[in-house]
């Protein structure tokens, strides 16, 4: 049957629009999974993505997405050329949708543009926390109050082009914490990058994976959260999330969004994941972790030197965020470019027959692997400029491709 277009302007403003934030670098990802996800009217911006979708579809979003950072349900989208336009119009905002006259809050104002008459940051979250508080005043009787430290909910508003777009953080805390991670590790791998780097990669759980430098054990760990089809952050205690403090909250489809969630996880790997360091003590953190992700028994962890041992797997993938500078010890003494060149000997060596997907800074001398990547993938890895190199290693029969060619 045709729905009518009042039936369809009735399911439209059912919808909950929504923005996941996320690196500028990763957005290709983030986007490919809210569309597998289930997501409606997908639509990439600068270091973001807007979408749509059901109430039930919002929980399983909080749960499942692993390379947003933050996602934030938008109130509402109105004219707002100057401050006091700005005011009148958050003023027409029903805010008890959001927050109850008991609810603490803070607003984040975030211009869009630069340049003479925009509004700063201060005068929009000024404007709108006044607009706010009198909205409560005149339908509740009572003024809802500022509480910066930690608020019942966040509001961000944003203007740019004439127009505001108030939205309330519902991610809470920023999704990488996924609850497992201590702080043992010098430079850690931000899970939600650790999660991009295997998407972009293509990674399924269909081949050996293999974390030879592993640190932390998070490329590893969030390897297998993937392959047994975990939700990314279902070990996250109650109250962590921002929506479980507002007025919208839907706790009885929390709880059953939460238990499909774990009842649709795998009990095995189809292919077995490894994870090595040449460091004692980063195994044992690893290993921590990976027992508060509770994946630690589908990982083989192992402490070994890279550069002596054999290869886990006849052929897989093998992905790592190499050291380099201060943090290389032993034989290397901090000698980047012989280090660099050990670990292209090593690939040539030991791992025909695999990919190889490294991840540098970019100030490293990484062109020292001397070999030929069939991909280089730039990103941000928190402020430090790096890249993805991958290299396919070819068996001696593609010996005729370039890339062979380089390993020669």
């Amino acid at each position: 049957m045709t729905k009518t277009h009042d039936q369809k302007e009735i399911i439209k403003s059912s919808l909950f629009q929504m923005i996941a934030i996320c690196p500028e670098e990763t957005k290709d990802v983030l986007a490919e999974e809210l569309r597998m996800l289930g997501a409606q009217s997908v639509d990439p911006q600068f270091k973001a993505v807007h979408f749509e979708c059901d109430e039930k579809l919002f929980y399983e979003a909080h749960l499942k997405i692993r390379s947003a950072s933050r996602l934030l349900r938008v109130v509402k989208e109105f004219a707002a050329k100057d401050e006091r336009m700005l005011y009148d119009q958050a003023r027409r905002v029903n805010w008890g949708d959001v927050l109850t006259v008991k609810g603490t809050f803070s607003i984040e104002g975030v211009p869009g543009e630069r340049g003479e008459g925009v509004m700063t940051s201060n005068t929009i979250s000024k404007r709108v926390r006044e607009a706010m508080q009198t909205w409560f005043l005149d339908k509740k009787g009572e003024r809802v109050l500022v509480n910066l430290e930690d608020p019942d909910a966040t509001f961000i508003a944003f203007t740019r082009g004439g127009r505001c777009i108030v939205s309330v953080d519902t991610s809470g805390k920023s999704m990488h914490k996924r609850g497992y991670r201590s702080d043992k590790h010098p430079a850690p791998l931000k899970e939600t990058m650790a999660a991009s780097l295997l998407m972009k990669l293509g990674y399924k759980g269909d081949v050996p994976l293999y974390d030879p430098m592993c640190g932390s054990g998070t490329l590893a760990i969030e390897a297998a959260s993937m392959a047994l089809g975990k939700a990314a952050l279902i070990h996250r205690k109650k109250g962590e999330f921002g929506f479980e403090r507002l007025a919208f909250f839907n706790s009885q489809l929390w709880r059953e969004v939460q238990e499909e969630a774990r009842d649709g996880k795998s009990d095995e790997l189809a292919m077995p994941i490894f994870a090595s360091d040449i460091s004692a003590p980063y195994i044992e953190a690893a290993r921590d972790n990976a027992l508060r992700a509770r994946v630690e028994k589908f990982i083989n962890f192992s402490k070994v030197d890279f550069f002596e041992s054999d290869a886990p797997a006849p052929t897989g993938l093998i992905i790592t965020n190499v050291p380099y500078g201060e943090r290389i010890k032993g034989e290397f003494d901090g000698d980047d470019e012989m280090f660099f060149k050990a670990i292209g000997d090593k690939l040539k060596k030991s791992y025909t027959g695999w990919r190889a997907a490294i991840l540098v800074a970019e100030a490293s001398p990484w062109k020292s692997i001397g070999l030929k990547p069939s991909r280089k993938i730039k990103l941000l890895n928190g402020s430090i400029e790096v890249r993805l190199l991958v290299f396919d290693l070819y068996q001696g029969s593609k010996k005729g491709s370039p890339e062979q060619r380089a390993l020669n």
